[in-house]
């Protein structure tokens, strides 16, 4: 993940095991989708005046670029904390699970099809960028757009990208079209370091003139 684990407890006192254990089914979570950019996670009692034995919850939010929050929780009535809670958490994680299983294959299924017979992964250039706000879009040699955020930019280079940068990068079929992840600078224009073999990587046409912010 880009960004450290976050664990949250309110109205339940803070415990090692928990935190071992959430931690676990954390990593257990990125084997799923490695696109992860951020994950909350909250263990809580909730709290209603005109009730006893309030459930204990947890929340397990999970943020992907481009695609925003997913949420999964279980809550549950418990007697003893420390032996209850362990299925409440795992309940939220098995259920964080299947979305996460659901996204990859959608992702796996729509979109690698479809670039079957491209290089993995595919090469793009640069055509607009919207530093302020942190995306931009990019066009493979085959002239189709793929927005990408700059999480999804690997090594936190966003900042290092201009128009007419070249890039690999991972194609997604995302619910407003299509999108980009795990984008990777190869060169710049007019700046050599492409890898070896790369140096005839042809430019997208039009890529010049395409360079509205």
């Amino acid at each position: 993940m880009q960004t450290p684990l976050e664990i949250n407890y309110q109205h339940v006192s803070r415990s090692e095991w928990i935190d071992d254990y959430v931690r676990s089914r954390v990593a257990k979570l990125e084997h799923f989708n490695r696109d992860i950019v951020s994950c909350r996670v909250v263990i809580e009692q909730t709290q209603n005046p005109h009730r006893t034995g309030n459930p204990y919850r947890a929340l397990v939010e999970v943020n992907l670029p481009a695609k925003g929050e997913l949420v999964a929780e279980k809550s549950d009535k418990v007697t003893d904390p420390q032996i209850q809670l362990r299925p409440i958490i795992r309940g939220a994680f098995e259920a964080m699970e299947k979305q996460l299983k659901k996204q990859t294959a959608k992702r796996d299924g729509k979109v690698k099809q479809r670039y079957h017979d491209e290089p993995i992964p595919p090469v793009a250039t640069v055509v607009r960028l919207f530093e302020t706000d942190g995306y931009g879009f990019i066009k493979s040699l085959s002239g189709e757009e793929f927005y990408f955020h700059k999480n999804s930019v690997l090594h936190h280079d966003f900042d290092r990208l201009t128009v007419g940068t070249r890039v690999r990068f991972e194609p997604e079929e995302g619910e407003e079209g299509l999108q980009a992840s795990t984008v990777q600078i190869i060169d710049k224009p007019g700046v050599g370091g492409a890898a070896d073999g790369e140096d005839d990587l042809d430019m997208p046409a039009g890529w010049e003139q395409d360079t509205s912010r």
